[in-house]
């Protein structure tokens, strides 16, 4: 059987029991305040942004290295084959951008 305990230990925990208590509710009165709750969540979407931005420069990289491939011989030459036509469409595409804001101004 277990001793008995005496009414100074019984004490003395319900005040270690009281102080946990008090310390647990502290916890949850910091991590439920507003302002907790608001930097949680910034941080989540700002650490999100980044992994997403990472991604997105990492694909335009790609993307502009295998272009970039694409319009040189092995020996990094260009390919005036295809830089002429890629160049052409891109002055068109100017062009076009140029006529069209100056329509909206008028």
């Amino acid at each position: 059987m277990s001793e008995a305990r005496t009414p100074a230990q019984i004490e003395a925990d319900i005040v270690r029991r009281r102080e946990q208590l008090a310390e647990t509710l502290d916890e949850i009165g910091v991590r439920m305040h507003p302002q907790t709750i608001i930097g949680d969540a910034r941080a989540r979407v700002a650490s999100t942004v980044d992994r997403t931005a990472g991604r997105a420069v990492a694909s335009v990289n790609r993307l502009v290295t295998d272009v970039s491939d694409g319009l040189r011989h092995e020996d990094g030459s260009p390919r005036l084959e295809r830089v002429v036509p890629v160049a052409l469409l891109a002055v068109g595409v100017v062009g076009l951008l140029v006529v069209s804001a100056r329509r909206r101004r008028a």
